[in-house]
């Protein structure tokens, strides 16, 4: 199985740099031989083939089982017309398949994203057929969980707390999000149907109706389109069964991470600042709870002002001899030194009871300020610009292929800096800026050392040095790496520079 793997793989990557399938490919699936008269994979006929005709009493596998229907689908485009991406792809799929099958659920997963638990279906098919209560569910949610992580997960893509804790008080408030992938739906919602206390489903006797499938006109059309079944009476179930019912592709360097989390951004807060925002669209139709259980992530764009404020402000003032927190020694001091300490240490409890390591916790902790310091920033001006007219939101695929150089790195848990960026220009520079700011409020310390304990610049000083010792890969990626992956010499000068001159204007 793995050598027919890479021997498919060697002859995509062969095709793709080619841009023609060869010869020998066109003679061996003759059913594709319409790709031979496409131009372009942008503009081209609909493609239809039936690979396996469940009906067939020749399409059985090697024990002699009856195989199901297996159809391929290329699906019209024109450069003239949106194709909406994966919801329209999904929508074509969706009239196709209700000429072919009509099937009374629906299994999406992406591209990137494989089974990995054989009773899934039978999993899920015990929500939908449920005698007192399956009929009031639109649809059964998997969590996405990924097969190539770290031990430590470097990027943070396990989500290991939002799977196991905050998912399932999502959906105990009142059902789960719709995420995209790993989700079965109800063929009826998709179309549009409402739901009726009175109506049961009727497996043996399935009617074709009208289509309407997934919405459009965001980034997030999952969410939407999962918002939309939920406002239209539909309850919906989070399941995350021991084994993971489907695996997926993580990013394995920082910046397909960072663009990754860019995206969803975008799509949230876009969500939230429209006629979606669940606290329009589902007033009076879904529970109050679960209209606030979506705003937290709708509103991750917006996280990234306190942060910034937080990794500038208060270093800036350390350098400038401004206080902005009490004195240790002053008793309104200790709110702030128990919320900091209480808070990382239910964090950090919460993290490994969920399965996670401690350098892995750490390592999380890192990409939270990352992510709100570079995706969370771009995502939250990008869509005011839209919403003022200035810009038009766009969509970027997430690569998830890597050279053999960058995947060492990776397995090795090294970060991967080697692309020049606009995110990595900033967070060096706000590096730069704290290790400049931390310096200057060391030398006080050690000035003034006979004071040290009533010393009013102390959390501040503390604060500089968290965020130095966080920032420990970008310093080695700016400074001591010498391999591919380490920042490149251009950011490296203009985020000194920049560091600099912040440094410069506050002091003078």
């Amino acid at each position: 199985m793995k050598k027919l793997y890479e021997d498919m793989k060697k002859r995509v990557k062969t095709t793709t740099k080619q841009g023609q399938l060869s010869k020998e490919i066109r003679q061996e699936h003759k059913g594709f031989s319409e790709w031979t008269f496409v131009a372009s994979q942008y503009d081209h006929q609909t493609i239809l083939r039936i690979l396996i005709d469940g009906r067939d009493p020749k399409a059985v596998d090697i024990e002699g089982q009856t195989l199901p229907t297996l159809v391929y689908l290329a699906r019209e485009k024109r450069p003239q017309y949106h194709h909406n991406f994966k919801p329209g792809a999904m929508n074509a799929l969706i009239r196709v398949s209700s000429r072919i099958s009509n099937g009374p659920i629906i299994l999406n997963v992406d591209c990137d994203m494989y089974s990995n638990n054989s009773q899934s279906v039978r999993d899920a098919l015990c929500f939908f057929m449920d005698e007192e209560k399956g009929h009031e569910f639109g649809f059964v949610q998997f969590p996405q969980a990924m097969e190539n992580l770290t031990k430590n997960d470097i990027y943070s893509n396990s989500f290991h707390v939002m799977k196991m804790v905050e998912l399932p008080g999502f959906d105990g408030n009142g059902g789960s999000s719709y995420v995209g992938s790993g989700c079965f739906h109800r063929r009826e919602t998709l179309r549009g149907k409402r739901y009726n206390k009175e109506h049961k489903a009727d497996w043996k006797n399935w009617i074709n109706k009208l289509e309407m499938g997934l919405k459009y006109g965001c980034r997030l059309d999952d969410i939407i389109t999962g918002l939309a079944i939920q406002c239209r009476g539909w309850r919906s179930i989070y399941f995350n069964p021991k084994r993971s019912g489907f695996l997926g592709v993580a990013p394995t360097t920082l910046l397909e991470s960072l663009i990754q989390q860019k995206g969803w951004c975008e799509g949230g807060f876009q969500i939230f600042a429209s006629s979606y925002c669940p606290l329009v669209n589902g007033h009076k139709n879904i529970p109050l709870k679960l209209q606030l259980s979506y705003c937290p992530y709708m509103l991750w764009a917006a996280n990234c002002l306190p942060t910034l404020y937080y990794v500038t402000v208060p270093s800036i003032f350390l350098l400038r001899d401004i206080s902005l927190f009490p004195e240790i020694s002053n008793p309104w001091a200790l709110p702030f030194i128990s919320v900091i300490f209480i808070h990382r240490a239910y964090s950090l409890g919460e993290f490994v009871l969920c399965g996670g390591t401690l350098l892995g916790w750490w390592n999380d902790q890192r990409m939270w300020l990352f992510k709100r310091m570079t995706s969370y920033f771009f995502a939250f001006f990008n869509v005011i610009l839209k919403l003022l007219g200035f810009s038009q939101l766009t969509f970027t695929i997430t690569t998830k292929v890597a050279d053999d150089d960058v995947s060492q790195r990776y397995e090795q848990e090294v970060m991967e800096f080697s692309t020049s960026s606009p995110m990595f220009t900033i967070l060096a520079t706000l590096a730069m800026l704290n290790a400049f700011c931390f310096a200057g409020g060391m030398k006080r310390v050690i000035v003034d050392v006979q004071t040290l304990v009533s010393q009013p610049f102390i959390l501040q000083i503390l604060l500089c040095g968290l965020l130095v010792l966080i920032n420990i890969p970008v310093y080695q990626g700016l400074f001591l790496r010498k391999d591919n992956g380490r920042m490149p010499t251009s950011v490296t000068y203009l985020s000194i520079m920049c560091a600099l001159l912040v440094c410069t204007i506050a002091l003078y």
